[in-house]
């Protein structure tokens, strides 16, 4: 069994960074791609960017260019550096993990609120 656990979320100004954080417990090599995925209030939850095993990236064309997603696998950890952040990238952002052998089978994180003000 795999447990996903964020932590970084937190208040920020317009232009400021945050860093999010994803700790996996259990077996990361049963894992394949990794991902952040975002919902603001009254929204779809949205892909915001992910990241295979061997580090190919993948990201959201409204973040693109201001965030980066990072994995360390032999240390059990994802994050996402958040630069530029704007007041519409408020939202609650959760970390997701696919099944290397099932992608369908997949794990959340609780979710880590990020509060941009303008």
């Amino acid at each position: 069994q795999v447990q996903l656990v964020e932590s970084g979320g937190g208040l920020v100004q317009a232009g400021g960074s945050l860093r999010l954080s994803c700790v996996v417990s259990g077996n990361m090599f049963s894992i394949n791609v990794m991902g952040w995925y975002r919902q603001a209030p009254g929204k779809q939850r949205e892909l915001v960017a992910d990241i295979t095993w061997d580090g190919s990236t993948n990201y959201a064309d409204s973040v693109k260019g201001r965030f980066t997603i990072s994995r360390d696998n032999a240390k059990n950890m994802m994050s996402l550096q958040m630069n530029s952040l704007k007041p519409e990238d408020t939202a609650d952002y959760y970390c997701n993990a696919k099944k290397r052998l099932n992608p369908r089978h997949e794990y959340w994180g609780q979710g880590t609120q990020v509060t941009v003000s303008s």
